[in-house]
């Protein structure tokens, strides 16, 4: 036992590196070889079922169906797509017409077109009713608040922490 095991220890502490990448290069062929071997091209059967000159006449017209199909509901995709798109695109021509229009007679441009006409509609129906004025608000900050020159906030001021060792644990 001894003879055998100290030469087994020299090789393997000299070649142990070579002898495992040797082993995965020898696994990945095996894999490659049997996966070559798997393919139905390769097993004489169905060599000889691809040869059947009605059968491969009935495959291509099947496949030249089914391609058939798929373009034509490509197609009608298209034309949904597009006749949306013609949608969207009218919609959007509706309302930079409207929003020319309101825009010359004065009103907001920037507003939603549905508040826009609500807005036409209200106005039309309370045009006898006066406008009524804003409340009086009064200002968040005094007149005299200025952010950088550091006064006037008094409660914002930041103080380092003492030193020392903390005291929570």
């Amino acid at each position: 036992l001894r003879l055998v095991r100290v030469p087994v220890c020299s090789l393997l502490s000299r070649y142990g590196w070579f002898i495992v990448l040797a082993a995965v290069v020898i696994y990945f062929l095996v894999q490659v070889f049997r996966s070559l071997a798997g393919r139905p091209g390769s097993q004489p059967g169905a060599a000889e079922a691809a040869v059947e000159p009605d059968m491969v006449v009935r495959r291509q017209e099947a496949l030249a169906a089914a391609r058939l199909r798929m373009q034509e509901e490509l197609n009608a995709q298209a034309e949904r797509y597009k006749e949306k798109q013609r949608q969207l695109e009218e919609e959007k021509r509706r309302q930079k017409i409207a929003m020319w229009e309101s825009m010359q007679e004065g009103k907001s441009y920037k507003g939603n077109l549905k508040l826009n006409q609500q807005e036409a509609e209200s106005a039309a129906s309370t045009s006898s009713a006066v406008p009524r004025s804003k409340p009086n608000k009064k200002p968040l900050r005094g007149g005299g608040y200025n952010p950088l020159s550091g006064e006037g906030g008094g409660t914002c001021s930041w103080r380092p922490g003492r030193r020392g060792p903390s005291a929570g644990g």
